[in-house]
């Protein structure tokens, strides 16, 4: 029963701790007796994005006692509820087509029985789980029914004590039951002030599973907290119009309320992240641009006293940390400083750290043109690839001035950005599609120049482009991707290139360009990518930190994502990453799957860098950390 804590299955949905929310829509019995209205509740649900829309069925002969059901037998608020329920009845015959009507709209069909017949009846329509109100919480006569069924269970604890609520939970257990409790506090609407949110942390103690939440209070505000108190499972009520008559109108969200309630569910949940720190890629930029380096406030020569007051910190963090200031007083200068140079860790008596052990297959070390010479002073890579930036290509078109590196193959990263422009050779707009292949082209034009400096290079030089696809509202639709691909393949057609691989790179679902405030909508899913390669003659360029960010959010299997991609791959991409957008971290210090995936790539016999975000700094120590690491496994 471990699995049972974990997550729990409902339709084709995983529904858990290491699932996206489960939001189900309540229409309960808002349809006021109507069908169509029970449909048009349907519909309003599966706009809004939720997971589920469900509803109650009642037998009321079965469900009450005798005397019950004659209304003027009972108090006020009993005759007045139970006259309601028998106005918002509808025929067993109606949810059966009320679940295909769902079916066909591609939303979950859940229902609550609340007596063993309605019980019977939904099993026969194959609902995938059954949600169990408040008021049954203690009801083990039918706890008992409904658990051997073997299906899910979906259970609210409002009115419950905390005593009723553990002896239920012995009581599904021994049942071996798969369920998970939603707090909720049953008033109709509850006050803020008795929800008590802080209470979902101890219910997922006591069950020993993950919860969720049901609630009843006015607005989604009390919602969202309670996502990110950690329910997994939400449950709202849906209407069509407060103002109709019935018990439940009046707590329930109207359609377009529900939308934004699911809409801020998705983001608080992607707030949530990971329990691990990390800097995310839209971070990265700024620690460099906005960060401090330990730099000479004046000029010192070489034998001289670090004193503090001829240090002083700058921009852009390129040098020591500053951190690192009382470590660095009171040495000698080791060698001469201009005003404003940066001291950095060899300032501090440290050597460079060359890896005892480098990796055994053809690995490589990424550089810029301005840094490359000292990047492989120590380490002579088989492979070197240069990441242009668009000004790199404007001062490359004027002059040409390289080392020679006869033993090196080259391999090119052509830029995201040119000047304020992102390079998408995706894009709807027809304007800046034309000239995402015109910046692509100049940048393909300056390749063969720069390629007679390596001279292990074959033939055709290896070129890596990100094609974007990028959206800034949120995912587009399956029709707008496959335009998408549609204006890709245009594109491509139209680059004019010559002895030229060009590796197409697959990407992360939140990009990192202008702080992180994109969406990818192409190159995510391998099959996706297997099949666009497959059709157009293309090879790619893996990225093992975009597969592991792609494969975080849509819950995939990363070591697969790389066996999809195998055939079609010609250069990789290895650093970790984190979360959903916590890229380009180092070796070990994110989520990727090493000991999985290392032995495929080493399989490949397909040459690799590491792509360290701020790798380069302090003469290469990223890359050169991630080249003795990757060692260490074998690679």
């Amino acid at each position: 029963m471990e699995k049972n804590k974990k997550t729990l299955k409902i339709d084709t949905r995983a529904v858990g701790e290491d699932a996206p929310v489960f939001i189900i829509a309540e229409a309960g019995i808002n349809h006021n007796g109507d069908i169509a209205i029970a449909k048009k509740l349907v519909d309003a649900a599966a706009a809004a994005g939720a997971d589920a829309v469900k509803f109650q069925m009642r037998n009321l002969d079965e469900l009450y006692a005798p005397g019950a059901r004659k209304e003027e037998a009972e108090d006020i608020g009993t005759e007045y509820l139970i006259r309601l329920i028998k106005n918002a009845d509808l025929p067993p015959e109606a949810f059966s087509e009320i679940a295909a009507y769902a079916r066909g709209k591609g939303i979950i069909f859940l229902c609550t029985p609340w007596d063993k017949k309605s019980a019977d009846y939904l099993e026969k329509l194959g609902v995938p789980a059954y949600k169990i109100a408040s008021g049954d919480l203690t009801n083990l006569d039918l706890l008992e029914h409904i658990a051997a069924k073997k299906k899910p269970l979906l259970i609210s604890t409002g009115m419950a004590t905390l005593e009723e609520i553990k002896k239920t939970i012995g009581f599904l257990k021994k049942e071996k039951a798969e369920f998970t409790l939603l707090h909720c506090n049953s008033a109709y609407p509850a006050h803020p002030k008795d929800l008590n949110l802080r209470f979902l942390p101890e219910l997922q103690k006591i069950s020993g599973r993950f919860v969720g939440y049901s609630g009843h209070e006015l607005g989604a505000t009390a919602t969202l907290a309670a996502v990110a108190l950690g329910a997994k499972v939400i449950e709202r009520h849906i209407t069509l119009d407060r103002a109709m008559v019935g018990p439940d109108h009046a707590v329930s969200l109207l359609p377009e309320e529900f939308r934004q309630l699911v809409r801020d569910i998705r983001v608080v949940s992607a707030a949530l992240g990971t329990n691990k720190k990390y800097v995310t890629s839209g971070e990265a930029i700024n620690r460099k641009n906005l960060g401090k380096s330990l730099a000479a406030a004046k000029p010192i020569k070489k034998g001289r006293i670090i004193t503090r007051d001829t240090v002083t910190a700058r921009s852009p963090a390129k040098g020591l940390s500053p951190q690192s200031l009382y470590e660095l007083i009171g040495r000698k200068a080791r060698r001469d400083f201009a005003a404003n140079d940066f001291f950095n860790s060899e300032d501090l008596g440290k050597s460079k750290r060359i890896p005892k052990r480098l990796p055994k297959g053809r690995f490589g070390i990424i550089a810029r043109p301005h840094d490359l010479a000292e990047l492989v002073s120590e380490i002579t890579p088989e492979i070197i690839e240069l990441h242009l930036s668009s000004r790199d290509i404007e001062r490359l078109e004027k002059e040409m001035k390289f080392s020679r590196y006869p033993k090196s193959e080259l391999v090119v990263h052509l830029p995201e950005l040119y000047g304020s422009d992102l390079l998408d050779l995706c894009s709807l707009d027809e304007t800046a599609r034309r000239k995402s292949v015109a910046n692509a082209e100049r940048g393909l034009n300056i390749v063969p120049k720069i390629r007679q400096f390596f001279g292990g290079t074959p033939e055709k030089i290896k070129v890596i482009i990100h094609v974007g696809g990028m959206s800034r509202e949120g995912f587009v639709s399956a029709a707008e991707r496959a335009k998408m691909y549609e204006r890709l393949a245009k594109s491509l057609a139209e680059l004019h290139y010559e002895n030229v691989d060009l590796l197409l790179e697959n990407l992360p679902p939140f990009p990192w360009y202008r702080g992180g405030q994109w969406y990818s909508n192409t190159f995510l899913d391998a099959d996706e990518i297997a099949a666009f390669a497959k059709k157009n003659g293309l090879g790619l360029c893996y990225d093992s930190s975009h597969a592991e960010l792609f494969c975080h959010y849509a819950k995939k299997d990363p070591v697969q994502f790389f066996k999809t991609l195998a055939p079609y791959v010609r250069h990789i991409h290895l650093s970790d990453a984190a979360g959903l957008d916590g890229e380009g971290l180092q070796i070990d210090e994110g989520e990727v799957p090493w000991r999985k995936l290392l032995p495929l790539v080493k399989k490949s016999k397909i040459g690799f860098t590491p792509e360290i975000w701020m790798g380069h700094r302090e003469g290469g120590e990223g890359f050169r950390t991630a080249l003795s690491r990757l060692a260490s496994y074998g690679i």
